[in-house]
């Protein structure tokens, strides 16, 4: 797959999904960037069985970038406190049609949001979002059903599926 196919082809998904767990833009371009930087390195020489599978393997390299992302900003957070120094950073404001609950998703933990984020934004299957994470699926399922339980109580509105808590609608 050359460089121009792979930007053209995945671009939006990688942003969509970098944007979706990580919410800053800041830390969204840094992922971004750094998701075609690894294609370029290892990506391009790989040979891939399908759309799909090069999908899947896009999307795996920008959750993990993501992963790194926050560990190295856990590591300066760390050195920070050591020091006493604290550096105040300023949440980039979206504009969405649901900014609301835009905002609560990603207030949620990351094993929740990533799982939120490739459900009902990107629209992956159960099955899918296990295979791309590499978990289990009754663990993305559970992480599922808390997430919208956590997105529910965040909105003071019925969880996401509809279903409310033996209320009768």
């Amino acid at each position: 797959m050359t460089t121009e196919a792979a930007l053209e082809n995945f671009s939006d998904i990688v942003y969509r999904t970098a944007y979706g767990i990580a919410g800053q833009n800041a830390d969204v371009q840094d992922i971004y960037q750094e998701v075609f930087m690894i294609f370029m390195k290892y990506g391009i020489k790989k040979e891939y069985n399908s759309w799909d599978h090069a999908k899947y393997w896009f999307i795996r390299v920008t959750v993990n970038c993501f992963h790194a992302l926050n560990k190295k900003a856990k590591r300066q957070e760390e050195l920070e406190k050591d020091s006493y120094f604290q550096i105040e950073s300023e949440k980039s404001t979206s504009i969405s049609n649901d900014s609301e609950v835009l905002e609560a998703v990603q207030e949620l933990e990351e094993n929740y949001r990533v799982v939120i984020h490739l459900f009902y934004y990107e629209r992956y299957k159960i099955k899918e979002i296990a295979a791309i994470l590499e978990e289990n699926e009754n663990t993305i399922k559970t992480r599922l059903s808390r997430g919208k339980k956590l997105l529910g109580g965040k909105l003071q509105k019925c969880p996401l599926g509809g279903k409310g808590y033996g209320k009768k609608a």
